[in-house]
């Protein structure tokens, strides 16, 4: 049964923004009240995700800020902020908020400019993101998240046999769907070779195996299940959502390679939408890294632990394959704007499984996975979209 549906999605292009947030998240936020068929002041409330506006851009109490310039001021606003699974986060709690009654319509989305259009390098950002580390015993030995993934990647890799070409063939993967999504930053083919021979970055990732800064924002509007066929443009319904943590920090994780987070995440939003794993037709998952994607879908249950890593190699997660992933590019090709990815994963779904997805549609899905995680994969959210039939 539907806890609640999405009856409108926008988003921005993918790259390098010269823009204020205002006006950023404004470019996925009113084409997604249009694609509604609703007006500004039938949104009742405004859930937004945002990690880094306070570091980069001394830009606080945001939520309300952003609310004044799309003309809806005096509504309830939130900012969420979970690291990466910053606006999963945020859509998880408009999913309860409409689902209670509370409220019956909500804008839901995420902004983000991490490119060094914010005056600091590339050096910094990392830095930066590194806050998401634990404090007192990962940030001060210098530990950056390729590190960390690098840490989690390298012990999948020796407990299942997963090569360095296994790894490249993901992001050759994810970049060919990129050419075909307008929206994405990286919209050109590699290979593996090309993979391979770019600068190492951390043991085993090559800078092509990370994806990269990005900005841009994504939003959708999210409405009570029975209010959905009121709108204007098809409904799209949210079946499941679970959130789930894991222990931080590392080192004090009870498996490297399990990401527990994801395959509870996943048991609770499964439960919930009364599936399996076998009746998901494609997904959307969290590949900040290629091996961060290897990971996400054994946990998913898509793949048997350790197959994920082989999984692109085989042409099983491609388009046309058994179960596609990341049609949209990924983190790898789209970009990755920290706050807007997680509702830039349910813009995805919902229009693949309207049949909007242009030259990447995936044929006949009906059912489909958006899979975000934050920081060291201690966070994740899972949600599960389905076709009105």
């Amino acid at each position: 049964m539907a806890r609640a549906s999405v009856v409108g999605v926008g988003m921005t292009k993918f790259g390098v923004h010269d823009r204020p947030l205002e006006e950023l998240f404004a470019d996925a936020a009113f084409p997604a009240i249009d694609d509604a068929g609703i007006e500004s002041s039938e949104i009742d409330a405004l859930y937004l995700g945002n990690t880094l506006g306070g570091m980069t851009e001394n830009d606080t109490h945001l939520a309300p800020k952003l609310a004044s310039h799309l003309g809806i001021a005096g509504i309830p606003t939130q900012r969420f902020e979970d690291a990466c699974a910053t606006s999963s986060n945020a859509l998880k709690n408009a999913v309860h908020a409409v689902e209670a009654g509370v409220h019956e319509t909500v804008l839901v989305g995420g902004v983000e400019r991490c490119t060094d259009r914010t005056g600091l390098e590339t050096d910094a950002m990392t830095r930066i993101f590194a806050s998401a580390a634990h404090r007192h015993y990962e940030q001060p030995g210098g530990l950056t998240f390729p590190g960390v993934f690098a840490l989690l990647t390298k012990r999948y890799m020796h407990e299942y046999g997963v090569t360095e070409e296994d790894l490249a063939a993901i992001a050759v993967k994810n970049h060919h769907n990129g050419t075909l999504n307008p929206r994405a930053q990286f919209g050109k083919e590699v290979t593996v070779p090309e993979v391979l021979e770019s600068p190492l970055i951390a043991d085993p990732f090559h800078l092509m195996d990370c994806c990269p800064f990005s900005d841009g924002a994504s939003a959708v509007v999210v409405t009570a299940t029975d209010q959905g066929a009121s709108y204007d443009s098809e409904p799209v319904d949210i079946t499941g959502v679970g959130h789930s943590t894991d222990i931080v920090p590392l080192a004090d994780k009870r498996s490297l390679t399990a990401t527990q987070a994801a395959r509870d995440a996943a048991t609770e939003a499964y439960e919930q939408a009364e599936i399996e794993a076998s009746d998901v037709d494609f997904a959307e998952v969290h590949d900040c890294f290629t091996g961060a994607e290897a990971m996400a879908i054994d946990a998913l249950g898509l793949f048997e632990d350790g197959e994920g890593g082989r999984a692109a190699t085989r042409d099983q997660t491609a388009l046309d394959g058994e179960v596609p992933i990341n049609p949209s590019g990924g983190l790898k090709a789209k970009g990755h704007p920290i706050g807007a990815t997680g509702t830039a994963q349910i813009v995805e779904l919902t229009e693949q499984l309207r049949g909007d997805a242009g030259e990447r549609q995936i044929a006949g899905s009906n059912c489909a996975v958006a899979h975000n995680l934050g920081g060291d994969a201690a966070t994740t959210v899972v949600s599960v979209m389905e076709a009105r039939l």
